[in-house]
């Protein structure tokens, strides 16, 4: 269900782990927080807490030794638990590189802006804020970002990515329009936005992360003229 303006906002809040201090506290700075809806059990903010933690001690290891030097047998080991375990939460040591922790809470922020706002202004709303949980979290994403562009087996994954994210934003797209995401128009406009993101990404690692990802973004979504494409799908609400 939409909101309209007066609405309360969804049943959602962030969430973070506990103070847990790891190689000199670096450990700490490497941990993304989520949102979690309130609706969620225990045994899931669970396991959302245990993927986390994977993907935080794996990046360490990475760090630390090496991609292809590190194994899973070793991530295992820092989250403590088995390796028959880690398979439960990733089918492989690429997929704790490129999981997005990032994807629940932008379809969450989006899914809470009124219905009867313009497209563009619902993005640059989301972006704006995402901005302080993408600087808070600037450590992982800029070391998770390096290891992606450097590790020709990530690299080559990032393809796959790049239609899981056209199919994430055209299904938003489609379910705030009532449109059908397959459609040709839809598609554009999504892979027209993931491209821009991706780009800002980039810079935003060739800059070491000095500047702010989201102000990057928002230059990026200006530069292809995003508010236009976007606020043309504003007459097709349900």
């Amino acid at each position: 269900m939409r909101r309209h303006h007066g609405d309360p906002p969804p049943l959602a809040r962030l969430e973070g782990e506990g103070d847990r201090r790891i190689d000199g506290g670096r450990a700490s700075r490497l941990m993304p927080k989520t949102i979690t809806p309130f609706g969620q059990s225990l045994r899931e903010r669970k396991k959302l807490k245990t993927r986390e933690a994977i993907q935080r001690e794996a990046t360490r290891l990475f760090q630390k030794q090496g991609y292809e030097a590190t194994t899973i047998e070793q991530i295992a080991a820092a989250v403590e638990i088995s390796p028959s375990t880690f398979f439960n939460y990733f089918p492989s040591k690429e997929d704790v590189v490129l999981y997005d922790a990032y994807d629940p809470m932008v379809a969450t922020l989006f899914e809470s802006r009124p219905s009867d706002e313009p497209l563009s202004v619902s993005v640059h709303n989301v972006l704006e804020m995402l901005t302080d949980t993408l600087e808070r979290d600037r450590e992982i994403i800029l070391a998770r970002s390096k290891l992606i562009l450097e590790t020709p087996d990530l690299r080559a994954r990032l393809w796959s990515e790049i239609e899981r994210a056209q199919v994430f934003f055209g299904a938003m797209l489609a379910q705030r329009t009532g449109g059908d995401a397959n459609d040709f128009e839809f598609r554009v406009v999504a892979i027209a936005l993931v491209a821009a993101m991706m780009e800002a990404a980039s810079e935003w690692v060739r800059l070491e992360g000095r500047v702010k990802m989201g102000d990057l973004m928002k230059r990026a979504l200006d530069s292809i003229s995003a508010d236009s494409m976007l606020d043309a799908f504003s007459s097709r609400r349900k």
